[in-house]
């Protein structure tokens, strides 16, 4: 009987050819089901998330607590809550919360848009094109709301000197500086928290949808 030789054999074993599972047409399929999926669940958070900053908003509105809130703030500065100033901060508030909203709505159609052409690509580097693309419109919605968040505490502490200057009233250094330092530091915090909130909820999917990517491009250099 002939002597039975390990290392022949694991030499033998490991030369022999691997047969691919799947061919890049089966894989481009699934790459693309994959990537039509994470745009559907960005697609989706982003109308439940439209859906409940509407919903507060006029619940919010309708009740007069944000409104109510800040005029507060304006008589412990020393300001009066005259008629003109409600009126000046419902208009205000009017006019920040429905660009806010529109805003929203315009990025979930575009979400939207973006699945759809997804869905009906079949062309490698069109998906590529089309998911890039995709990437550059979350960074954008993710920008511009951390940006909106910034402008909407820029005007309304604008609107709080503007009703002191108008009722000529002086705010002493100590409370000045300390009404300033809340407002950066709370707007800091709430910057951050959206930042993660971003990072953590529409950063998972992306990472996905970034693997994605990558075999994608790796299956149209062995094409080329």
């Amino acid at each position: 009987m002939p002597e039975f030789d390990l290392d022949s054999f694991k030499k033998t074993w490991q030369e022999q050819p691997v047969q691919q599972k799947y061919d890049n047409s089966e894989i481009l399929q699934m790459l693309n089901r994959k990537s039509r999926n994470y745009v559907k669940y960005i697609f989706w958070i982003s109308v439940v998330e439209f859906l409940f900053f509407s919903i507060m908003g006029v619940f919010y509105f309708m009740k007069g607590d944000e409104s109510n809130s800040f005029l507060k703030l304006l008589e412990r500065l020393g300001a009066q809550k005259t008629p003109e100033v409600e009126n000046s901060f419902e208009i205000i508030y009017l006019i920040i919360k429905s660009l806010s909203l529109l805003i929203t709505a315009y990025f979930v159609y575009k979400f939207y848009q973006n699945y759809r052409q997804i869905k009906i690509e079949e062309n490698l580097k069109g998906l590529i094109t089309r998911i890039i693309h995709f990437k550059k419109t979350v960074n954008a919605f993710i920008l511009i709301s951390i940006v909106l968040l910034v402008v909407v505490t820029t005007v309304f502490i604008g609107f709080i000197f503007y009703s002191l200057n108008s009722q000529s009233i002086e705010v002493n250094n100590s409370t000045l500086t300390g009404f300033l330092v809340g407002i950066v530091l709370s707007t800091a915090l709430t910057v951050t928290l959206v930042w993660l909130y971003y990072k953590l909820v529409y950063g998972i999917i992306m990472r996905k949808l970034d693997k994605n990517l990558k075999q994608l491009k790796d299956i149209d250099s062995q094409e080329n």
